[in-house]
């Protein structure tokens, strides 16, 4: 059996799976299928400075090979996650990433300071969210904000910081480069791209917010060519995230150039996606007589 042990700026994940912040809560739900700990990690729900009910519905919409969503950063509050969720989190083997999402970056800056005083693994930096009308994706859409928020974040934590990229950009490795000019040990992508579906008996659209964040297998070919541009541009490793549904998807995506992989809507329609993927990569492997996993991050051979 292959090591599928892999390491994301000094953080060590037993595999390269994570659950994606927004597809999986904070694990509960999902412990009577199977032990928290068969993941690699798991990046928690966005978290708000305060309790954040989300967008009205409806909020979800089914599109061809994928799902928008507009929920809106519907989560309980930083303080709430630290007092209740953490805690049982740190009684299983796994790697917590806890997702920063406040509406402001002195609402990131306060999110920060209070997990640095937490025994969280690693903070993931939401400037990508598309489906709220503060901060989220206003940070990540040119290089001088996104700069901006990650030097601030910065200087509140000592933890490892990934930054979350938004795809809807001119150019990502540009936003990439700042980050990581401003600290950032780590830049996790594709969040989810915007989209929009009409319902033409009514001709309202069918998200209450309009539109929404298109994720799901449509949009695997567009993370895999970000993740390789990405890959090729900064010095600190890259999370690939964006359709991942198998094993074979994940192994794609490493050669590109992830480190480890994070999976959002697949888990919609299986909630043992994740399971399945890490069987996936296990026998990718075996199959291929590869000893660790990690050998074949960012291998890919251009023509």
């Amino acid at each position: 059996m292959a090591n599928l042990e892999v390491n994301v700026a000094g953080v060590a994940f037993k595999n390269p799976v994570i659950p994606a912040s927004g597809a999986y809560g904070f694990g509960r739900e999902y412990e009577c299928l199977y032990p928290l700990e068969t993941l690699g990690g798991i990046s928690c729900k966005g978290m708000t400075l305060n309790k954040k009910d989300g967008n009205p519905p409806p909020r979800i919409a089914e599109t061809p090979s994928g799902m928008l969503n507009s929920v809106g950063l519907q989560n309980p509050g930083i303080d709430y996650f630290i007092e209740h969720e953490l805690p049982y989190l740190r009684t299983k083997d796994i790697t917590v990433i806890a997702n920063v999402a406040g509406s402001t970056v002195e609402d990131c800056m306060e999110i920060a300071r209070k997990l640095e005083a937490t025994d969280v693994d690693m903070l993931e930096l939401n400037i990508s969210c598309p489906n709220v009308k503060q901060g989220g994706a206003a940070f990540g859409t040119s290089c001088e904000n996104a700069a901006a928020v990650t030097a601030a974040v910065r200087k509140m934590t000592t933890k490892p910081l990934m930054v979350k990229l938004s795809p809807n950009v001119t150019s990502i490795t540009d936003i990439a480069k700042a980050v990581e000019t401003e600290g950032a040990d780590a830049v996790s992508l594709i969040n989810t791209l915007l989209g929009m579906r009409i319902d033409i008996k009514t001709r309202r659209p069918i998200l209450k917010q309009n539109v929404g964040g298109l994720s799901g297998p449509a949009v695997f070919p567009i993370a895999v060519r970000m993740v390789w541009q990405v890959a090729n541009a900064v010095n600190i490793p890259v999370v690939g995230m964006g359709g991942i549904s198998t094993g074979e998807d994940a192994i794609e995506m490493m050669m590109a150039g992830a480190s480890a992989v994070q999976v959002g809507a697949a888990i919609f329609t299986d909630p043992f996606a994740p399971v399945k993927i890490i069987e996936g990569i296990n026998r990718f492997c075996d199959d291929n007589h590869i000893a660790n996993v990690s050998d074949i991050v960012k291998s890919v051979q251009p023509w």
